[in-house]
């Protein structure tokens, strides 16, 4: 079984991330796209991110009907600060060991390897897969951190749809009354709008 992986905040869900998984499943034949909200972010200490329950529920909504799509709570069950090397560990001791993982990441998250927990070791768990976006789309190999030997050549690249939809810009857009119409599924927004999410976010000058 081929089984890709996105995590995140997630906060919230929206049509880029979906769009993403999508692509990736189609380019790289995955039977499944697991996606894993995170829990306490380490690269995002001291920044607010919302409740992990609500987030949670948030991605439940959005793959729902979806059958190549699913969600795995682990990273919002453990305690303690998330990071992405405990959950492939996890992973790896619970799924069976024909499974072949895919981390799908952004360029962005790729070119900030070296500041990850263990790094090389994520090498040993998966196949990295980055992924182009917005303002990434001409990173190269040759760009990227150094982070174990040949790690630069183990990594796979695919084209991701480039679409500049934000978590940061639709808080943003709930703070200021603004539509999130097509740029999250409707079921999430019906779920901002029920639990009053993001009426309170700080908007940038």
């Amino acid at each position: 079984m081929k089984l890709g992986l996105l995590g995140g905040t997630f906060d919230p869900i929206h049509m880029g991330h979906l769009l993403i998984a999508e692509d990736a499943r189609e380019q790289l034949g995955l039977d499944e796209v697991a996606f894993i909200p995170a829990g306490r972010p380490w690269l995002k200490a001291g920044h607010g991110v919302s409740d992990a329950g609500r987030r949670l529920e948030m991605v439940e909504l959005a793959v729902r009907g979806n059958t190549h799509f699913r969600v795995l709570d682990l990273e919002v069950q453990r305690a303690g600060s998330t990071y992405t090397v405990d959950t492939l560990e996890q992973l790896r001791g619970e799924l069976p060991s024909t499974t072949d993982l895919y981390l799908l990441l952004g360029m962005d998250s790729i070119g900030d390897l070296a500041r990850w927990r263990d790094p090389a070791r994520l090498f040993e768990l998966c196949t990295l897969v980055g992924i182009s976006r917005p303002g990434y789309a001409d990173l190269s190999p040759g760009d990227l951190p150094v982070v174990a030997p040949g790690a630069s050549e183990e990594l796979l690249f695919i084209e991701g749809p480039m679409v500049g939809i934000s978590g940061t810009d639709i808080r943003e857009r709930v703070a200021l009354g603004r539509s999130i119409r097509y740029r999250v599924p409707d079921a999430v927004e019906a779920y901002v709008r029920e639990h009053g999410l993001y009426r309170n976010q700080p908007v940038s000058e």
